[in-house]
């Protein structure tokens, strides 16, 4: 589960505060796929950012997977993001002198802690190529992969950790209309299961799929 409750966040200019999220009252339960849709420059992607654990400067309260993030320590965080939040995002950020398994795996390899070797990661991410649809790719390098197939690889290498969350932000905005239907198909699955997606996007498919749509606009959600 996601919860904001009364989150403000402002960046400077010079001795001058900008605010970009206004008194953000969010909640997002298992099971649901909510998008959250306005103009740019509007704080979709800051909004993301602090109900990820990315961004700590903010004022108000978030809860994350049953954890609030008040408090909470730099480690912490990066832990609570580790275990149980998988981000998506519109750039693959895919390593090309790597196979799509190899790519989802990386994660694993970095962040393991000696009480799980690279068999127990291979497979891991073995089974999350197969939950989008992608095992018989697992040997592929991304220059021969379609840019639905490289999105996919980017949410099974999010998939890796099992999340219970999972944040995306503008995921088919650089994909064809028949890739972006499929990745919208997949947030379906994954929320169907029981998991948390939130959704930023532009895209009127991506809203018109989502159980719930948030407007937001001037820093406040509608």
């Amino acid at each position: 589960m996601i919860r904001l409750a009364g989150v403000t966040k402002a960046f400077r200019d010079g001795d001058r505060p900008m605010p970009v999220l206004r008194g953000i009252d969010l909640e997002v339960r298992p099971g649901e796929l909510v998008a959250i849709v306005g103009p740019s420059g509007s704080g979709k992607s800051t909004l993301l950012y602090v109900a990820g654990a990315l961004d700590r400067d903010f004022a108000g309260e978030v809860e994350v997977a049953g954890t609030r993030l008040a408090g909470l320590s730099p480690r912490a965080r990066a832990e609570l993001r580790n275990r149980a939040v998988g981000f998506v995002f519109q750039s693959f950020n895919l390593l090309a002198g790597m196979s799509a398994l190899e790519n989802v795996m990386l994660p694993g390899m970095l962040r393991r802690d000696g009480a799980e070797g690279t068999a127990a990661v291979r497979a891991r991410a073995a089974e999350a190529l197969a939950a989008v649809g992608l095992a018989e790719k697992a040997r592929a390098t991304p220059a021969h992969l379609s840019g639905g197939e490289r999105q996919r690889v980017a949410i099974a290498r999010a998939l890796l950790a099992r999340p219970q969350v999972l944040l995306a932000d503008e995921p088919t905005g650089n994909l064809d209309a028949a890739s972006g239907d499929g990745i919208i198909r997949l947030f379906q699955r994954m929320a169907a299961d029981g998991m948390t997606v939130l959704v930023v996007t532009h895209e009127e498919r991506v809203s018109e799929a989502a159980s719930r749509v948030l407007h937001l606009e001037d820093g406040r959600l509608r």
